[in-house]
């Protein structure tokens, strides 16, 4: 029964995603779900029963799954498997070179570009966005302090050379060895946890060959490093679960920094750590006291962070909008198509906060960004209360605007067949517009290759799938319901933080867009080992 009940549930939520995908792609709404009812009807049925067909499958094969003999470890492979972080990081490493040479000094993109203005103090968009604190410190907290310190001054120590390639150049560099050591660590704890060396050869060969990892690891945004760390978190997490002794000290310190740099690199690191690690601290587990101290105290540091330290030095924190890309989007909708059911007062409200006039011009359904730029930035707490009263109105009248909205932000994170496929390759000339001197080599035809083979590595067949974005959370779906089924209830915790990057993604300005879905993307090979380890520790006590 509970095994049926998976797998019906599973079904269930794969044919709505394409039935949900399929209606925004093609008909910008969804009429298709609605009113062509006498087509998805049908359609949703045959999806439901072949999806169960396979997904019952797929449990079956998992649940007899034997081991296969182990490939005979001689020569390299011996060397690989007595020395996976040595191995694995030279391999990518020269995997990596080329991209390397071909986009030296590293590939910038607006967003990097805009916090090396604010370390040097020059006024950009982000320091418009928001109410300065202090009209004299340019750096907001809209992207982490921490990485815009690490990255302008890398870009000073360039200068004092004269040379703004040079510093960005040995950013790339710390960046690239960062992201070679993380992937290089994740195949070493693969072996840890018990997964075969057929295995590790497949992730290792997924990391070399995939143009994601070079291509991010030589871009400068700051997701790259929250990726990285991010890693590093559910592998802590795996084995805080599974530690039995008391952590000692030096441990404790690693840990508490490890979840420090969690929270700085990324400003919804907060939420990732507090859902997915509040959850331990009710495990019937000997460290409890330890995991409660370190929560209590990374929460503590958060809070002084924010409250304390940002304002002694006069840091603006982000603003107010980025955390309203949904309700910005149901409302820029609900004018778009029942602007006549808009009384005068209504108007007003949403003008105060929005700029009502040019409202329903600015709307892209795919993208909150046009219309979140034109927020209201001295908007008082009462204008907001006004404008959230109005909001909610509007969605009892309406709610299926409302939902076309947000879906219409974010199918894409949930629908395979959304290939919204974006990295940064191209030259980026916002830094030069500001007297600094930021510019390729002229290995253009090198550039062209990597580029090409990155733009259609989405669509090679199976390879493509490693890419995406909407299959690796239909994978993340797949693996926590047949751990649910076989009741694996301790080890859906290493999945938790999977799910909260997913959420964030939803809330995020922009559908489908991949920087947003790195962590996950970059997590997926580790955490499918962990899926595998978890099942096949099981058999082996059965046997």
């Amino acid at each position: 029964m509970r095994k049926k009940c998976m797998l019906s549930l599973l079904s269930f939520l794969y044919s709505i995603f394409i039935i949900i995908g399929i209606s925004f792609q093609k008909f910008k709404n969804l009429n298709f779900l609605f009113q062509k009812y006498y087509i998805s009807i049908p359609f949703f049925l045959l999806l439901f029963l072949l999806f169960r067909k396979g997904i019952a499958f797929l449990f079956s094969y998992l649940d007899e799954k034997k081991e296969k003999k182990e490939i005979k470890k001689k020569g390299i492979l011996l060397l690989f498997d007595q020395k996976p972080i040595v191995f694995s990081f030279l391999v990518l490493l020269i995997f990596f070179l080329p991209y390397m040479i071909a986009f030296y000094p590293a590939i910038l993109s607006k967003d990097p570009s805009f916090q090396i203005l604010q370390y040097f103090g020059i006024d950009n968009k982000y320091s418009y966005y928001s109410v300065l604190l202090d009209k004299n410190v340019i750096i907001t907290n809209h992207h982490p302090v921490l990485h815009t310190l690490l990255l302008g001054g890398f870009v000073k120590i360039g200068m004092l050379f004269d040379s703004v390639n040079m510093g960005l150049f040995c950013y790339s560099i710390f960046q690239i060895l960062v992201v070679i050591f993380t992937l290089s660590y994740s195949v070493f704890f693969l072996k840890q946890i018990g997964l075969s060396l057929r295995y590790r050869i497949l992730v290792l060969g997924i990391y070399a060959i995939c143009p994601i990892f070079p291509f991010y690891a030589l871009s400068p945004v700051k997701d790259v490093l929250f990726s990285c760390i991010f890693l590093f978190y559910v592998i802590s997490l795996y084995f805080l679960q599974k530690r039995e002794e008391k952590l000692k000290r030096k441990e404790m310190c690693n840990l508490f920094s490890l979840f420090l740099l969690l929270l700085l690199f990324r400003n919804n690191g907060i939420h990732v750590f507090v859902l997915s690690f509040f959850p331990f601290l009710f495990l019937k587990h000997r460290n409890r006291f330890q995991h409660i101290f370190l929560f209590v105290l990374t929460v503590c540091f958060y809070l002084s962070y924010q409250n304390i330290i940002l304002p002694f030095f006069h840091i603006t924190p982000s603003s107010k909008r980025e955390m309203l890309s949904i309700p910005f989007q149901q409302t820029a909708r609900y004018v778009k198509y029942h602007r006549k059911e808009i009384t005068r007062d209504e108007k007003m409200i949403i003008d105060k906060i929005l700029s009502y006039d040019t409202l329903k011009d600015r709307y892209n359904p795919e993208k909150s960004d046009p219309v979140k730029n034109e927020f209201n930035k001295y908007s008082t707490k009462e204008d907001l209360n006004r404008y959230f009263k109005v909001w909610f109105q509007e969605g009892i009248k309406h709610p299926i605007t409302y939902l076309e909205a947000t879906l219409h932000n974010t199918y894409g994170y949930f629908y395979p067949f959304q290939l919204n496929w974006y990295f940064y390759s191209k030259f980026e000339n916002t830094l030069n517009q500001y007297g600094f001197s930021y510019h390729y080599n002229r290995l253009s035809f090198l550039r062209t290759f990597f580029t090409y083979y990155g733009n259609i590595f989405p669509y090679l067949p199976v390879l493509g799938l490693l890419v995406n974005i909407g299959f690796s959370f239909w994978i993340l779906l797949f693996m926590t319901l047949y751990l649910f089924y076989r009741k694996y209830y301790q080890e859906l915790l290493f999945f938790l933080p999977s799910f909260i990057i997913f959420l964030v993604c939803i809330a995020s300005p922009v559908n489908t867009y991949f920087r947003y879905a790195l962590p996950n993307i970059m997590l997926l090979p580790t955490l499918f080992g962990i899926f595998l380890s978890t099942i096949k520790k099981e058999k082996n006590l059965i046997q």
